[in-house]
């Protein structure tokens, strides 16, 4: 490896030219932003579609609706307060029967939580001690979701307000996802 070796002169690796890429089509940026929000957000096609069916029927910006409903979720609520490091160990903690919403024991991860509702922790879930430095890391970094409300104890969570789509900090093009359904 000396300054003759031709490894070092040549812009490309040896052999044949490499083959350009061709230019992404508008419908595969469309494609590739709705599959970036289901990745996200840990959801398969058909219930992504049935929550874009939902929002087309609510009042206001399809796109923005979108958002909000999968914000609403209780295992993205679980992961926005700070009880869990992702939405999927958000999703773990709720079919394992760990959170009660309005005291009562809720096993299904896409729960729609409303204004009002208390989410708090089982007992085996309250003592965990991940979850309690979960909680310290969201409190010291500012990273509890203004729309929802931690409690003193850090165990438990009441939803404030709605989100809005101020409060998605992913970067999402929303309106491309519309186009592409709405084709």
């Amino acid at each position: 490896m000396t300054d003759k070796c031709i490894f070092n002169k040549r812009k490309n690796p040896p052999g044949p030219p490499p083959k350009r890429k061709p230019k992404a089509s508008g419908y595969a940026a469309q494609l590739r932003e709705k599959q970036k929000v289901k990745r996200v957000y840990g959801i398969l096609e058909r219930p992504f579609r049935n929550y874009f069916e939902r929002a087309t029927r609510m009042k206001g910006i399809t796109g923005e609706n979108l958002l909000i409903l999968l914000e609403r979720r209780l295992d993205n609520c679980l992961y926005r307060v700070g009880v869990a490091s992702s939405r999927s160990q958000a999703r773990n903690f709720i079919t394992h029967g760990h959170v009660r919403v309005n005291g009562k024991r809720v096993d299904i991860p896409s729960y729609k939580v409303a204004i009002g509702d208390m989410i708090s922790l089982g007992e085996k879930l309250k003592a965990n001690k991940v979850v309690g430095e979960n909680v310290e890391i969201a409190r010291n970094a500012g990273l509890i979701a203004d729309w929802m409300e931690l409690g003193e104890d850090g165990k438990s969570a009441r939803v404030v307000k709605l989100p809005s789509r101020e409060n998605v900090d992913i970067p999402i093009k929303e309106n491309v996802i519309v186009e592409l359904y709405s084709k």
